[in-house]
């Protein structure tokens, strides 16, 4: 493959930072890395707000303070036009995320644009690859579509540093699933590693520039994107190649990036570059940066595998792409707002208040932090979540038994 040339490519930025230098760091670590000659200043810029679960978690979602130091050093250099972007999800309320994780009290302070790219003013348009895909026209055979809002647009990532239980660690590949993918985009998980490097074609085809800034100032291992240990690592990183932000990233939390198959299909296929030894960093030495981190599964992952690569994938049309798939979005619902916040993560939330990254955390909005008990949504839909569950079950034994 002809490597894709853009501005900053295989160079990334990393600074560590405090509460009180953070808003100010944010902003010259994008000038180190570039980020003025990588998006036009005459183009709309889209703010790509992660939000990995509703209720505040350290690590989960973008930062506050992360969102407020990119709007700030944009305006300061002259990008007028800002927009905050949101996604839907069937496992979150991102109206409900927003006021959680404090983004609505931010973008509100610098008078941002918001909006919620699912709701029906917002057009999805069919999108042509210039190039063959990986694996979404076999998944999407009457076509992908995508919010009309991206084209010609700049666009600025903005994940935290944490682990996933599909693709090991997430970044800003992931965090362009939400906003690229309608709400059938759970189709893609069993091959979710070539859906990311076809979403980051479609990124690089239809923006005016691309950028991410993670924010590692809290960093979580373990069942991400939620269920996770929290760690206080002080770290900030970005890039124009979103490849090597993700690969650095890697790194840093003890995997080999090459190993990630998002990582290096992209980087094969010259989206950016994932090879470590080939990437420019700048600003903070990395090189005894290794945090020994691992990727675990939640309950509800571990029955995902199954259908994706273990005994249940002859049912997986039938478990993910027809009425039986509520069953999916109840499980992740009942174990992780049901059992897991209740019972381990909201302690390790009321912990993490406690630590300088949380109060800073506290002094956004008017102070509140929700740290909800058992939701009583999914705890009303727990009966038919288990029912499903024991069905699609039931239906793997008697598969197994034919065979």
């Amino acid at each position: 493959m002809i490597p894709r040339d853009f501005s900053g490519r295989g160079k990334v930025a990393v600074l560590k930072t405090t509460p009180g230098s953070v808003l100010n760091d944010v902003g010259d670590l994008m000038r180190r890395a570039g980020y003025q000659a990588a998006l036009p200043p005459d183009k709309d810029t889209v703010l790509k707000i992660n939000i990995s679960w509703q209720t505040w978690y350290p690590a989960c979602s973008t930062t506050p303070w992360q969102l407020e130091g990119v709007i700030r050093a944009l305006q300061a250099d002259g990008y007028q036009n800002l927009i905050g972007a949101q996604n839907g999800t069937v496992v979150v309320d991102a109206y409900v995320g927003e006021r959680n994780n404090k983004h609505k009290y931010v973008v509100d302070k610098y008078g941002v644009r918001n909006v919620h790219l699912y709701e029906p003013e917002f057009a999805w348009v069919p999108y042509q690859p210039k190039e063959p895909f990986l694996v979404l026209d076999k998944i999407f055979p009457d076509g992908v579509r995508v919010p009309e809002l991206f084209f010609n647009t700049n666009i600025i990532q903005l994940p935290t540093v944490k682990t996933h239980v599909f693709t090991t660690i997430t970044g800003a590949m992931k965090n362009a699933f939400g906003g690229l993918l309608n709400n059938r985009r759970h189709w893609t998980h069993p091959v979710i590693d070539e859906t990311l490097v076809d979403l980051l074609q479609i990124q690089q085809d239809i923006h005016s520039g691309l950028f991410a800034v993670m924010d590692g100032t809290f960093a979580g291992d373990g069942a991400g994107p939620r269920a996770m240990r929290v760690h206080e690592k002080d770290f900030l990183l970005a890039s124009a190649d979103q490849v090597a932000i993700d690969a650095i990233s890697a790194k840093m939390q003890g995997f080999d990036p090459m190993e990630l198959p998002f990582i290096r299909l992209a980087h094969e296929k010259g989206l950016g570059v994932g090879d470590p030894k080939e990437i420019e960093i700048v600003g903070y030495d990395i090189s005894g940066e290794d945090w020994g981190f691992v990727k675990e599964d939640t309950f509800a992952s571990k029955g995902q595998h199954l259908i994706y690569h273990g005994p249940l994938k002859r049912f997986e049309k039938q478990l993910l792409q027809t009425a039986l798939v509520p069953w999916s979005f109840f499980a992740s619902n009942l174990y992780h707002n049901v059992y897991w916040y209740p019972v381990v993560g909201r302690k390790r939330a009321k912990d993490a208040l406690q630590t300088k990254w949380g109060q800073l955390f506290q002094q956004y909005g008017d102070g509140t932090v929700v740290l909800p008990g058992p939701a009583p949504g999914p705890t009303a839909v727990a009966a038919g979540g288990a029912a499903a569950m024991l069905m699609a079950a039931i239906m793997g034994v008697r598969a197994l038994r034919r065979d």
